[in-house]
């Protein structure tokens, strides 16, 4: 983020939640849209995180598991308590694990697929009827994994591909709706992030110099917000349903492992 941007407050007056708010990434997008000038409410599920995080970054927590609509009701509900409407929407939060179509449960699948899917769906779902005034903006966390074969990652990739292509459906129907809102997903590659670094299941076994060939794809935290920061600002008034690359050309650079 140049100076420039951050004296702008590009996102001054604006309202924004981000889900998976204690997560690196989370972290990350709530300090950078804070820094342009948004009112930033994370949600997590750790109460006792969130409240540390909260405070640590100076903006509001709400406890919510994504999962489940209820939650949704509950936190829609506070916003509209507090802040009359909601402006910009990140839907971040994920679970990451490893195992291919072998070995991987229905119920391990399911619970990908809830965390990483269906909570985006919620998410959308509930917030719309928040989302009243124009030039608001819902960006989606994908994955680079959505364009590409990963088969150690199963069910993560199946929900992030999900993600894409709801983002892709929702854009449009905003666009037909006449509704000054836009959806948008960004694509990452690995995130330097405990998530990604702590992956849960079966990870890949790689050689030395595959994993150095990983990690020359991988990225800070901040780099993404700063793409999440645009696409949630006026300047990305035109962008709506693209997919934006954080990959540093993992998606077309053969092979990657």
């Amino acid at each position: 983020m140049t100076e420039g941007a951050a004296e702008r407050k590009s996102l001054a007056g604006k309202v924004a939640l981000i889900t998976g708010g204690c997560g690196g990434l989370g972290q990350a997008t709530a300090a950078r849209l804070r820094s342009s000038g948004a009112d930033v409410i994370i949600s997590d599920l750790d109460a006792d995180q969130g409240a540390e995080v909260a405070k640590a970054l100076g903006v509001t927590f709400l406890q919510q598991d994504v999962s489940n609509s209820d939650g949704w009701v509950q936190t829609v509900a506070a916003l509209e308590a507090r802040f009359d409407g909601l402006d910009i929407l990140v839907n971040n939060a994920a679970i990451l694990r490893a195992d291919h179509i072998e070995a991987e449960t229905i119920e391990q699948f399911e619970r990908v697929m809830a965390v990483n899917c269906h909570s985006v769906f919620l998410g959308i779902q509930a917030s719309l009827p928040l989302m009243r005034r124009p030039g608001g903006a819902i960006v989606n966390i994908c994955s680079s994994s959505a364009e590409m074969g990963f088969p150690q990652f199963c069910a993560y990739t199946a929900s992030k591909a999900a993600v894409r292509s709801l983002t892709m459906s929702t854009a449009v129907y905003l666009k037909q709706q006449g509704r000054a809102l836009r959806c948008n997903s960004v694509h990452p590659d690995g995130i330097i992030t405990p998530m990604v670094m702590n992956i849960a299941g079966s990870p890949p076994q790689m050689s030395h110099d595959m994993g150095m060939q990983a990690a020359s794809f991988a990225c800070e935290p901040g780099a993404v917000a700063d793409v999440i920061a645009f696409l949630a600002s006026d300047d990305a008034r035109h962008i709506n349903g693209a997919a934006i690359k954080v990959d540093n050309t993992s998606t077309i650079h053969p092979p990657y492992w």
